[in-house]
């Protein structure tokens, strides 16, 4: 039996700096990923998005690795985010089960697709993470609003927020690709089978669309928020002209009265 686990180390990895100094055998590259065959049957797969991903290693030798790539990674993250799934090998056998692979061989494209959704995985649960908080701090300003009838939030305050939901979906969309599947599997029915038994396993499709179900609901609240304060600064400015029309009125009615 052999381990395939995904970990989230950093915010970023520098891919094609890894790929210069990293020199191991390159089975698979592109802008975004390096899949390396560390010896016959270990396997290494780095995502520019943090995420480092190994097939058939130990604890030791993982740190290892993770030590050796940590000067090509940006904003380190303790490793307390992974995702893990066994690995059998049975001759002339496909299947996936809860958290258990059985496959016919040591296959690198095989061992690939099973470290890739691994890795999404790992992704898919750090962005739960992140939407789940900020739903949770959103209704606490809903809450506010429906008892005292105004916000709690400043302008500024929710500029930030608004930004950090954008740039959440813009991570999402360029890093994750849950309805997209590998050039590999497009010509061999095996591969692609086994790549949507493992999306299906790992319920990548439901909890992908279960984030994007949340930040549309988080900035529906957002631009409701960015609603009430533009009428609110409307009415502010409203409030000046008529003052301002006001003291001139009345500057003019002095003026008149007393010249």
């Amino acid at each position: 039996m052999y381990t395939a686990v995904a970990y989230q180390v950093a915010s970023t990895i520098h891919i094609k700096f890894s790929k210069q100094e990293l020199a191991y055998q390159l089975l698979f590259q592109d802008s975004d990923e390096l899949f390396y065959q560390v010896t016959p049957e270990k396997f290494m797969y780095l995502f520019h998005y943090g995420i480092v991903s190994f097939f058939n290693m130990n604890p030791d030798e993982i740190s290892y690795y993770i030590e050796q790539i940590k000067p090509f990674c940006v904003e380190m993250i303790p490793v307390d985010m992974s995702e893990s799934i066994h690995v059998h090998i049975i001759e002339d056998t496909l299947k996936v089960e809860f958290e258990k692979v059985i496959l016919p061989e040591v296959n690198p494209e095989m061992i690939r697709l099973v470290l890739m959704n691994a890795s999404q995985s790992v992704a898919l649960n750090a962005y739960s993470s992140i939407t789940e908080s900020l739903l949770i701090e959103t209704n606490k300003h809903t809450k506010y609003l429906e008892v005292k009838g105004k916000l709690d939030i400043s302008g500024n305050q929710l500029k930030r927020v608004i930004g950090k939901i954008l740039n959440i979906k813009n991570k999402i969309s360029e890093n994750l690709y849950i309805f997209d599947s590998p050039e590999s599997t497009w010509e061999d029915e095996q591969l692609n089978r086994l790549n949507l038994a493992l999306k299906q396993t790992f319920d990548l499709k439901d909890r992908y669309n279960l984030i994007h179900d949340r930040i549309d609901i988080i900035k529906e609240n957002l631009e409701l928020f960015k609603d009430i304060m533009d009428h609110k600064e409307s009415s502010r400015l409203e409030w000046i002209i008529i003052i301002l029309i006001v003291i001139e009125v009345v500057d003019m009615f002095i003026a008149k009265l007393f010249f």
